[in-house]
């Protein structure tokens, strides 16, 4: 069973080389269980029992399923996102080096290792915007062959390159193309064909690299699985698969995944934007609901910020807390900060930690030594938007913001058990921060 969801998400991720391609691939499963689409400038008509997703700038994605119960209602949400570090294609792409050598012009999206892009095939994926007349239009691109490569000086002209070696992001860092010839803007002409559209209507881009290496199954026992973007694609493809399969009557089942939290969030698409209150308040709206009873639903509420954990590293065990460390294949992990770049506080902690009792699934807990701050990610940024109980967790993982990214192959799987089982419960809010948890 490890194996088989193993398999699915890494066949999930390749799929998945931009976060539109991330988007889009979520949309398919969507679409092929019954979900519909609705569109944020068009007006909403919702039912009890009905699925429901909508998109904004197709990098980030909120679906819902509506419970048929809603007298005391109440929302279940889980938010992951779509993005990793990686190059952007800059405009005015091509840079001719002594009429010899064709670069592409980049710049870094997110922290990165960088080390970690260098000698290793590449290639390009994202979206271009055509035009048609008055109308413009997105597609999506994946050049699906290895394209380019950011070569690395041998070791004989940088001979201090293993004693540590500073990377400048417009020198070092260019893809290399191709070779100069009497070809012109050869790179548009790919893009264009993988795009199956005429150069000549294309407008705009979003364009960005994307690690050819295929996914892996390794170990002793086959215990680890590799990747690219295993951060956070493997709490988006998690949270999916529990949100298909889980439901309650009595509450709001939402699953957000949203873009450019590896740069912030602070986009109309990330999650510092009003996409979730907006989608939120509709919903409440749509059915009826007073804002009082709005306002009722969100203090019974709980959100999951979901994104990967530092596993213990093999080689630098000192990095880790003396005593909140996290392994993989031991179980979801619950982050921890007291400055709140992670959400959790002991009630919302205690929640998760009822949800993996009933799951049968083991947990871990996961702070920074006090000495390391480390970064933020969903929960704390989209409580500034709505303010509603959170806890921040995730999958203990090596290696994270590499091109290529190692887990542990039980993890998945248990995410999801987790996960249904919250999307299968109910949450309802008494007196005195009491909580009551129902089928």
């Amino acid at each position: 069973m490890y194996k088989e969801i193993s398999k699915e998400l890494l066949n999930f991720i390749e799929k998945s080389p931009s976060c539109f391609h991330a988007i889009n691939t979520i949309k398919e499963q969507l679409d092929e269980n019954g979900f519909i689409e609705l569109f944020e400038s068009k007006k909403w008509h919702l039912e009890k029992g009905k699925k429901y997703y909508v998109t904004r700038n197709l990098s980030s994605i909120i679906a819902f399923k509506v419970g048929e119960n809603l007298d005391n209602y109440s929302y279940n949400i889980i938010a992951s996102h779509s993005d990793s570090p990686t190059f952007k294609i800059k405009e005015n792409y091509e840079i001719q080096s002594k009429n010899k050598y064709i670069q592409l012009n980049t710049e870094k999206y997110g922290g990165m290792i960088y080390s970690t892009w260098f000698d290793r095939p590449l290639s390009v994926a994202g979206r271009v915007i055509i035009g048609k007349g008055d109308e413009l239009s997105t597609k999506l691109v994946k050049v699906d062959r290895d394209l380019v490569l950011i070569p690395n000086v041998a070791i004989h002209m940088n001979k201090e390159v293993n004693t540590g070696k500073k990377y400048n992001e417009q020198v070092d860092l260019l893809p290399l193309f191709g070779l100069c010839d009497d070809e012109k803007d050869k790179f548009t002409d790919i893009i264009a064909e993988s795009a199956c559209v005429e150069k000549e209507n294309i407008i705009a881009s979003d364009l960005f690299l994307y690690n050819r290496m295929k996914p892996s199954i390794w170990g002793s026992k086959n215990e680890f699985i590799s990747s690219p973007k295993l951060d956070d694609l493997q709490c988006a493809f998690s949270s999916l698969k529990a949100f298909i399969d889980g439901f309650n009557s009595k509450s709001i089942d939402v699953y957000c995944c949203f873009d450019n939290e590896e740069v912030g969030s602070s986009t109309k698409q990330g999650a510092a934007s009003t996409f979730l209150e907006d989608t939120l308040s509709r919903i409440s709206e749509k059915l009826g609901k007073t804002k009082e009873e709005y306002l009722c639903a969100l203090s019974s509420s709980l959100l999951l910020s979901a994104d990967n954990a530092h596993a213990v590293h093999p080689n630098h065990q000192e990095l880790s807390d003396p005593t909140n460390r996290v392994y993989m294949n031991e179980g979801i992990v619950i982050k921890y900060n007291s400055n709140q770049k992670y959400t959790t506080d002991a009630l919302s902690a205690a929640l998760i930690k009822s949800y993996c009792k009933k799951a049968d699934v083991p947990y871990q807990s996961y702070t920074n030594r006090s000495d390391m701050p480390g970064g933020s990610t969903l929960g704390n940024i989209a409580s500034t938007k709505v303010s509603i109980c959170m806890v921040d967790i995730g999958l203990a993982q090596l290696s994270m913001h590499s091109s290529y990214e190692t887990a542990g192959i039980k993890d998945t799987y248990n995410m999801i058990k987790v996960m249904k089982e919250f999307y299968n419960s109910h949450i309802e809010k008494g007196e005195y921060e009491i909580l009551n948890i129902t089928k």
